[in-house]
């Protein structure tokens, strides 16, 4: 992996691209993120004509597996969800392999919420989640409180094998292995014989069930989004996707073109790049941002000098000596066993577990033997919802894009470029992918780099949005996409770490004007933002 200087410097960064083109070769984390509290927001719910299936339009230049006239949309009723979908639902009834005439169906959900506005655009917002393996009804509250339908309907598609479609991809396995896990070393041999067998075992059990986990990939997953806008008869509509939905927002505007007005992409995977090894540069780039701001800062700065070698000696210390303690998960109930060891210390920074402007208090206060806000953090994994993350998908994405090509020494040489002086064992593992190799071998899907590890050129508006604090996908790789977007602004926006527009209401504000003119979004309230003051605690109460 070629290095690359760290941007860490301020203020934030606003750039409109010119034509331009660009290549490479890295890749990205499992691009996930935590639940928060979610979002409510008073929706009109105006009624809405879904027409019945539409052939493809004529012209259609895309290659590869291409929507089919079989695809139809199906008015129904709207999931369960712990907040009600306010609008319309039904699902979109695709097959399950395009390369296979006559195989299997599957079915994905789809909602469509209504525009604030009572005089909407024409062209509807369409929303691409992340993960893979991401719950997008899930998503839909952020997505709506930070404003997406104000002037346009909002869809809303699960993606194939997530939550809410069938056949659903979860496993319960899975779920059940990271809950044990808390208590567990991070990186130990024994951790990944674990994880492996969990990982079997829900890969024997979708088998067992006639799923063709090979069939689930963005290739397909494209292939599906296509296929809905000529489903429910929309000429043009916008596509705004985040983290793995970049990934997917960019391979969909290579190979289905036609009918997409704008490309919003926040927290940005370029196609291109993805690759275990990438993890380890994005961590850094996050990580040591974060350590920049607090430099920045008189306050932080004094209190709390030299912060990258105090992650180093701390992560040095736990991977020697683990700690071992009982925590209480965020969400209440009984403290749990928690072990915290440099593996875990380093993937609670890199999940933003503990949030940015508490980093270095944390790391201070570990150091002075109080492992509490960590331990914490880790605590909050005990408590997985069963099932409503989708791991199988997760696994065929990464499987058959993201691991193939790169070594696991290639992965070690990506860390210890990144971290020098970080042990091995940490650095074996990528962040938020442990054991990924080991658990490939068992889910066995084809290698399909070469139709995915490919740069998306477009003509097509588009805003690129990146958060300089987020090490899942590292800042700098948004205006990287952009150098083959000729018609892209890309926003940087400080402070912030993974998934930008719901943390950010100037994000949320660009993304509105970007909708509404995507030549000429208004980004003037980029120009005044910093981060946050840091958390300061008094140097008497972590002796």
């Amino acid at each position: 992996m070629r290095e690359q200087r760290i941007r860490t410097g301020w203020p934030p960064t606003v750039r409109r691209s010119g034509s331009g083109s660009g290549s490479g070769s890295s890749g990205t984390s499992a691009l996930r993120h935590p639940r928060q509290a979610r979002a409510t927001v008073a929706v009109a719910v105006a009624g809405l004509a879904l027409v019945g299936v539409l052939a493809p339009t004529p012209g259609h230049a895309a290659s590869g597996p291409q929507p089919v006239a079989s695809a139809r949309f199906v008015p129904g009723p709207c999931p369960s969800t712990p907040e009600p979908v306010p609008g319309r639902c039904g699902f979109l009834e695709v097959p399950e392999k395009r390369s296979r005439p006559g195989g299997r169906t599957i079915r994905l959900a789809v909602a469509v919420v209504p525009a604030v506005s009572p005089k909407p655009g024409a062209d509807p917002v369409v929303f691409m989640a992340g993960g893979p393996g991401g719950d997008a009804f899930g998503d839909m509250p952020f997505v709506i409180g930070a404003g997406v339908n104000r002037d346009r309907d909002l869809i809303v598609m699960t993606q194939r094998g997530t939550l809410y479609a069938r056949p659903n991809l979860a496993c319960p396995e899975i779920d059940r292995f990271y809950a044990e896990a808390v208590g567990l070393r991070y990186d130990a041999a024994s951790t990944g014989r674990r994880l492996v067998r969990a990982t079997k075992q829900c890969r024997d059990r979708l088998a067992g069930q006639g799923v063709d986990l090979s069939a689930y990939n963005t290739t397909e997953n494209a292939a599906d989004f296509a296929d809905l806008r000529t489903a429910l008869g929309i000429r043009r509509w916008n596509v705004y996707g985040y983290s793995y939905g970049t990934d997917l927002g960019l391979t969909y505007l290579r190979r289905h073109p036609q009918g997409i007005r704008s490309l919003a992409i926040d927290s940005v995977v370029p196609p291109q790049i993805v690759s275990l090894p990438w993890t380890w540069d994005s961590a850094r780039e996050g990580i040591n941002t974060v350590f920049a701001a607090c430099a920045a800062q008189p306050a932080c700065r004094n209190r709390y000098p030299n912060l990258s070698r105090t992650l180093t000696q701390q992560v040095r210390r736990l991977e020697a000596h683990p700690l071992t303690v009982r925590a209480q998960p965020p969400g209440g109930g009984a403290p749990v066993k928690v072990v915290l060891d440099g593996g875990a210390l380093v993937n609670l920074l890199v999940a933003n577990a503990v949030p940015a402007v508490d980093v270095p208090a944390a790391l201070d206060e570990l150091a002075h033997g109080d492992p509490g806000r960590f331990a914490r953090a880790r605590a909050a994994g005990a408590t997985p919802v069963i099932g409503e993350f989708a791991h199988g998908l997760t696994q065929s994405v990464a499987c058959g894009e993201w691991v193939p090509g790169y070594s696991r020494a290639d992965l070690l040489a990506a860390g210890r470029r990144a971290f020098p002086g970080w042990p091995d064992s940490v650095l074996a593992q990528a962040p938020q992918l442990p054991f990924q190799h080991e658990a490939c071998r068992v889910w066995n899907v084809p290698d399909r780099t070469p139709v995915q590890r490919v740069t998306t050129v477009s003509k097509v508006p588009s805003l690129v949005l990146s958060g300089t604090f987020d090490a899942k996908t590292g800042a700098r790789w948004g205006a990287y996409a952009a150098r083959t977007l000729s018609r892209s602004t890309t926003v940087l926006i400080p402070g912030i770490g993974h998934w930008v527009v719901p943390q950010s209401p100037c994000a949320a504000s660009v993304l509105t004007s970007f909708l509404t003119r995507p030549t000429a979004p208004d980004t003037r309230c980029v120009a005044g933002l910093t981060p946050k003051p840091f958390t300061i605690v008094p140097a008497r109460e972590n002796s």
